[in-house]
């Protein structure tokens, strides 16, 4: 594992200003690939900012990306749907932030400008997903963990070109078997390189140690991600190599 240093540093859309997390290899001596961390609904939250110091010490630029807006955190544990619901119910609000924040990070001075991925959690599962859909320049490869599966409104119909990685619980009540299709149906259509790993009894946000509720469907599992973190792993060696 790699020695890692972290900053903060921001991003600006339409005069607002959002947050970035950044963790980072020490001494970097050229570029490297970065991966844009999409947070889950409480928002740029430590957990998210652990899961980005992980990943940098993979080797890569880990850069936590707010899409709520500068200083607005949500409760790890509580219900956040007042800070989620409003993106979710205007996916072109959603599609800017994003693109901004990817914006953002290909200006960095320690990253690849032209191998991005991105991972995301949960409701940044879904952000990935739609970075994904809107093609941006250079953007390599997406990693959703039990994220939302559901499409958005906007009207690109051109292919994907990003490689995506799905990694769902099937006991996730909170993406029902018919989410799923849809979600296969949209990705051929849009001639996606696109593979999901389905992980037998685990439920929505299986990744996270503390999510204990399964009488709400959430529940750690941590065969399930032990084995989505590897893939993931193995996932980006392949689309950067």
């Amino acid at each position: 594992m790699n020695s890692i240093s972290t900053h903060t540093a921001t991003y600006t859309l339409s005069g607002t200003e959002f947050d970035l997390y950044v963790a980072q290899p020490d001494r970097v001596t050229k570029p490297l690939p970065a991966i844009f961390v999409a947070h889950a609904w409480d928002g740029l939250n430590p957990p998210i900012e652990a899961i980005a110091q992980r990943v940098a010490q993979l080797g890569y630029v880990a850069v936590a990306v707010d899409v709520y807006g500068q200083g607005i955190r949500g409760n790890p544990v509580g219900d956040n749907s007042h800070l989620m619901n409003p993106l979710l119910a205007d996916r072109g609000m959603l599609h800017n932030r994003l693109q901004a924040g990817y914006g953002a990070i290909r200006e960095m001075a320690t990253v690849d400008a032209t191998h991005i991925g991105a991972i995301g959690y949960c409701f940044g599962g879904l952000c990935v997903l739609d970075l994904a859909r809107s093609v941006p320049e250079c953007l390599k490869g997406v990693v959703s963990f039990h994220g939302a599966l559901i499409g958005n409104d906007l009207t690109v119909t051109k292919p994907i070109e990003a490689s995506i990685l799905i990694e769902h619980g099937w006991a996730d009540p909170l993406v029902p078997p018919d989410d799923y299709l849809a979600f296969a149906h949209e990705m051929d259509n849009r001639q996606a390189d696109w593979q999901a790993h389905i992980h037998g009894s685990a439920m929505h946000a299986f990744t996270f140690e503390g999510a204990t509720m399964p009488e709400n469907g959430i529940l750690y599992h941590e065969a399930a991600a032990r084995r989505s973190w590897k893939s993931m792993v193995d996932f980006f060696n392949e689309v950067f190599n």
